[in-house]
């Protein structure tokens, strides 16, 4: 795929980071601690599953991941640059970006123009907004509904579209919120073909968040469990399925 290269925002160290860290991160609200001591390690050439059951803490490991939530301790790291004090803006503009499971496309506009204002946001000119998302819209296969309002589009295109959204820019990382929820096997067979792509086509790492254990386990290099807030297991898809305490909690198999 080749992407605009031109009227690129500038950006600071995070942008090139070669991997995305989470040290001994520990979130508590009103003294509950909805995360304790979590720490793990994304790279750029990876697909990284994380999986938990509802109320396990990922959401709130992802929040602290691009800024929508300050650790309580801990620090995030991207790279060297240690990111204590950044807003989401400044994850985004260095390079670091997400989907949401509510989606939050801008439904009075249309598809390109959901990206396009990405991109404008992020420094580049109207022109190469344009040219990028269109770029991005075909490689994610909705480039002939371009010109649809967000609104009327399935739900399906409007989760891809939050994809391409979070794409332009080609960031350092991207971290996807249950993207295949609500999916067909069919769609999902076409998601986890779409997501295995990323870190090859845009040299980007994925953090995925994923309910659906067919796809997590078909497209991840490696796998965090969560499990009431605390790091449960890591490993590869294999050694999770191997693993007695996981396959007992969420794999729903007897240990």
């Amino acid at each position: 795929m080749t992407m605009v290269a031109t009227e690129r925002a500038v950006t600071a160290g995070g942008a090139s980071a070669a991997e995305l860290r989470a040290e001994h991160l520990t979130v508590r609200f009103q003294g509950l601690a909805a995360i304790s001591d979590v720490s793990l390690q994304v790279e750029r050439h990876q697909v990284f599953g994380l999986i938990g059951p509802n109320g396990a803490g990922k959401t709130t490991l992802v929040n602290c991941l691009t800024g929508f939530q300050r650790p309580t301790e801990g620090r995030v790291l991207a790279g060297r640059t240690d990111t204590a004090g950044w807003s989401p803006t400044e994850f985004r503009r260095n390079g670091i970006a997400r989907t949401f499971q509510a989606g939050r496309l801008f439904t009075d506009m249309t598809v390109v123009e959901n990206a396009e204002v990405t991109g404008v946001s992020l420094g580049l000119s109207r022109r190469a907004a344009r040219v990028q998302a269109m770029e991005l819209l075909d490689w994610i296969g909705i480039a002939d509904k371009a010109d649809e309002h967000a609104s009327i589009l399935a739900y399906t295109d409007q989760r891809r579209l939050g994809i391409a959204r979070a794409l332009m820019l080609s960031p350092a990382f991207i971290l996807l919120d249950e993207p295949a929820a609500g999916m067909s096997d069919a769609e999902c067979e076409d998601l986890m073909v779409l997501v295995a792509s990323i870190p090859t086509t845009f040299i980007c790492g994925v953090l995925l968040i994923e309910h659906n254990m067919r796809v997590v386990m078909g497209i991840s290099d490696r796998i965090h469990v969560l499990d009431g807030g605390r790091t449960l297991a890591e490993g590869t898809p294999g050694e999770i399925q191997r693993h007695e305490a996981v396959m007992a909690a969420y794999l729903g198999l007897e240990a």
